[in-house]
């Protein structure tokens, strides 16, 4: 038996440990950003034999936007959008969290009535967002008050609440590829004097806030959350000597939750020159870490088993795979050769490239 097809029961219970990772497919109603039952109803049921599904990530609220046509879970709209989702994955015998996104300063004025994206501190990323208009650079965002701060808090809060409604099994916190909460650990994005900037603690201050919010309205084990340590020379983020610090700060003080994972990337680029980097992210971060850890960025079915054996990690995600491959599990169990994805539909509307993979033909193949 392959450690990825094995269950695991920790304070997460799963039939396998091949996760579908979150990812962004700006499938969306573009009239109110809600998911709709003939495109990701059918997406995510025909993937639904994954261990856990991880929804793309869904904004919070208006100002939480940055990427055209991408679901939100703000809405009456959306939430009953969303139920639909849900029921066709629990039909499948699946389980599905949400992604819980604010982009924060990776946005344009396009999305916000004109208004400036919001941001720990006013600090251009000198990235693109994908406006209706196409990609657009991006601007000097608002530095957020402490009223916005609280403001966004209980945005996440009313989400989580939102979720539950939907019938999602659990929610995953978005604190990773540049977004707002990585915004706030990083010294890139975060220059306050203020108690949600400089030290450790502070940086990771908002954070817990939001967690501690959600934890009011869902489980502990019911919650996961995402993080990117090395991310390097995208989404506007550059690491210097404290950036890892500062997640071993905020990955250590995980332990005293009851979490239902930490989900941790492998770095997008190549950070071997960069002195105060981590090139191994799974392998340095467990021991630091008493929980469920899920690792991704770059797995194929050797190197995912190989990881799990090891001890690096108890489960692995899988993104682009699972775009061209909606039965990805039970290719790995027959050890079949996977479909290739066609990169020019990841973000296109309709059915092309998105439900359209055909299933591998088992009983012809084993």
């Amino acid at each position: 038996m392959q450690p990825l097809l094995t269950p695991y029961k920790k304070n997460i219970t799963l039939k396998n440990r091949i996760v579908m990772a979150p990812m962004t497919r700006s499938r969306a109603a573009n009239d109110e950003n809600k998911p709709t039952d003939e495109l990701h109803g059918l997406y995510y049921e025909q993937r639904a034999s994954a261990g856990l599904i991880i929804t793309e990530g869904s904004q919070v609220s208006e100002r939480a936007v940055g990427y055209v046509n991408t679901p939100g879970i703000h809405t009456k709209a959306q939430v009953e959008g969303w139920k639909k989702v849900t029921q066709r994955v629990h039909a499948k015998g699946g389980k599905i969290f949400i992604q819980l996104w604010h982009v924060g300063r990776i946005s344009h004025p396009d999305f916000h009535d004109g208004e400036l994206p919001l941001a720990p501190s006013a600090l251009n990323p000198n990235e693109q967002s994908y406006t209706p208009d196409g990609f657009k650079n991006t601007v000097t965002p608002k530095e957020m008050t402490k009223e916005d701060i609280k403001t966004t808090v209980e945005d996440f809060k009313n989400a989580a609440k939102n979720a539950v409604e939907a019938g999602f099994d659990g929610v995953e916190i978005h604190s990773s590829n540049g977004y707002l909460f990585h915004q706030f650990f990083s010294n890139t994005s975060n220059q306050r004097t203020d108690e949600y900037g400089g030290s450790h603690e502070n940086k990771a201050r908002f954070f817990f806030e939001v967690l501690d919010a959600i934890k009011g309205v869902i489980p502990e084990e019911k919650i996961g959350a995402r993080f990117n340590p090395s991310l390097h020379g995208v989404f506007g983020m550059t690491m210097d000597e404290d950036t890892i610090p500062t997640f071993e700060y905020i990955i250590k003080k995980l332990n005293d939750y009851n979490l239902a994972y930490i989900h941790l990337s492998e770095p997008f680029t190549d950070v071997s020159d960069i002195p105060y980097a981590v090139t191994e992210i799974a392998k340095h971060f467990r021991p630091l870490y008493k929980g469920t850890l899920m690792i991704n960025g770059g797995f194929d079915q050797d190197s995912g088993n190989k990881v799990i054996e090891s001890g690096n990690a108890d489960l692995v995600a899988y993104g682009k795979p699972f775009i061209s491959n909606p039965d990805l599990v039970a290719r790995f169990e027959h050890n079949l050769e996977l479909a290739d994805w066609d990169k020019d539909t990841f973000y296109t509307p309709g059915k092309k490239g998105y439900t359209d993979y055909p299933m591998a033909d088992i009983k012809q193949e084993a």
